[in-house]
């Protein structure tokens, strides 16, 4: 009988796509791959280390399979992912419950690692180099059929003084182009309609390979593709954004016009203690270039309030950045401390209240913008995609192309006629619900 491995995928969708490969490699070998983790033999939890709540959740989650280990429910528990990555002298030592814990570079030795503790080899550490970890490969798919996550390059070379990756992904390095091309042909042979292409900077991409950047050249590739529908971009750095790229977007049917750019701040003095780029003045004539380039676009960003020395007149004109752009999209976080990054040393650390507090007001004014916005979606048709049924609303919900999957908000609505999962239909939008909207679908 073969062993049952079982995967928690914790954090970002470039997490999730090193899953979907470890996970195709352990099936390729032999191992049953299970859903519910708690009824396996063996379960990896591929952990997140970005900040301290998703630390929390990985040790936390951790610590929920090593107790059904103890209960004898399950024979090991094994930690992959960032936090194992960026925490791998610590991780063993203070949760002594694990069986293993592998570097992102060691990836590929995971189907070795579970057969070796099942024959008693227990405590297994095992860190290659980082730059070891494949770039290609097969996945099993652990998204809705119908939509996958695309990772175009791994690392980051961005350095943001708050922020661990590069030191827990290492440098920034691209795929080839035609290696993604084969992935995206495959993703969409295998029924996945809509592509996410991610990275930690998708705007660098092909820098290191090709001497220029070349997202641009890539989503026209994409674009060529039989089988896709919509495809869009996250993580576009805003000084990296280009005529180029705008203009691919605007005239590519298949690329949907949405654009995530993660601007974090807005204050020149702030950016440049973050080791970002860029003042309030140039990032409106960014979105404002945008914004008149692309009809209807839809612009999503993440803001960081509360950094290091940010004071109350910086946080104003952050708030009164928000109010003046109306970002159709937007998420507003509270500084997190990461040891090990320069912004922790910072002077002027504000407290935990106080940067919550400020986060709060960012998303309370996000809030009346997305009223806005959505009571002007009253009365329209949208085109659809349908991603399941809410039993407690007794509705189907779906996303529009405006809407990235798990991050963005979801249309409900009721449908006379059963739809099927990942098949696009219209909706007719009668009412709103805080950042989702309700309708009706009209195109029996």
């Amino acid at each position: 009988m073969a062993t049952r491995v079982g995967m928690v995928s914790l954090g970002c969708p470039k997490n999730q796509v090193d899953a979907e490969h470890m996970l195709y490699d352990l099936k390729k070998q032999g191992f049953e791959i299970i859903a519910d983790a708690g009824l396996a033999d063996v379960v990896v939890v591929n952990t997140c280390g970005f900040i301290e709540s998703a630390k929390q959740e990985a040790i936390e989650t951790i610590l929920e399979f090593c107790t059904l280990k103890k209960e004898g429910r399950i024979k090991a528990v094994i930690a992959t992912g960032c936090l194992a990555e960026r925490y791998k002298d610590e991780v063993l030592k203070e949760i002594p419950e694990l069986d293993a814990v592998l570097g992102i570079g060691s990836n590929e030795k995971l189907g070795d690692v579970i057969r070796d503790i099942l024959t008693d080899v227990k405590s297994i550490c095992d860190f290659d180099e980082k730059y070891k970890l494949s770039l290609n490969g097969g996945r099993i798919i652990t998204t809705q059929p119908f939509y996958a996550y695309l990772k175009i390059a791994e690392g980051c070379d961005n350095c943001c003084t708050y922020c661990a990756i590069p030191s827990i992904r290492g440098r920034f390095r691209s795929r080839k182009i035609e290696d993604i091309i084969d992935e995206a042909k495959w993703l969409a042979e295998h029924g996945v309609t809509e592509i996410v292409v991610i990275a930690q900077d998708t705007t660098r991409y092909g820098e290191d390979l090709y001497g220029k950047p070349m997202l641009a050249k890539l989503l026209r590739e994409l674009c060529r593709i039989d089988g896709l529908k919509w495809i869009r971009t996250l993580y576009a750095y805003p000084e990296r954004i280009d005529d180029e790229l705008i203009e691919t977007i605007r005239d590519e049917k298949k690329l949907v016009k949405y654009l995530d750019i993660p601007l974090q701040h807005c204050n020149a003095q702030v950016l440049k203690r973050m080791n970002r780029h860029g003042d309030r003045e140039t990032l409106l004539k960014l979105i404002e270039k945008i914004r008149s380039t692309i009809p209807d676009v839809v612009i999503r960003t993440t803001l960081i309030a509360g950094f290091p020395g940010e004071t109350k007149e910086q946080f104003e004109e952050l708030t009164d950045f928000v109010k003046e752009v109306k970002f159709e999209r937007l998420g507003c976080f509270a500084y997190s401390v990461e040891e090990g990054t320069p912004a922790a040393k910072l002077d002027g650390q504000l407290d935990e209240e106080e940067k919550q507090h400020r986060a709060d007001i960012i998303m309370q004014e996000q809030m009346f913008i997305s009223d806005k916005l959505n009571e002007a979606m009253l009365g329209k048709d949208i085109e659809v995609v349908v991603e399941g049924f809410d039993r407690y609303a007794e509705c189907y919900f779906g996303r529009s192309a405006m809407d990235a999957p798990e991050i963005d908000g979801k249309i409900f609505f009721t449908s006379e006629k059963r739809p099927a999962l990942g098949e696009y239909i219209t909706v007719h939008i009668d009412e709103t619900l805080d950042y989702d909207l309700i309708g009706t679908r009209v195109d029996y």
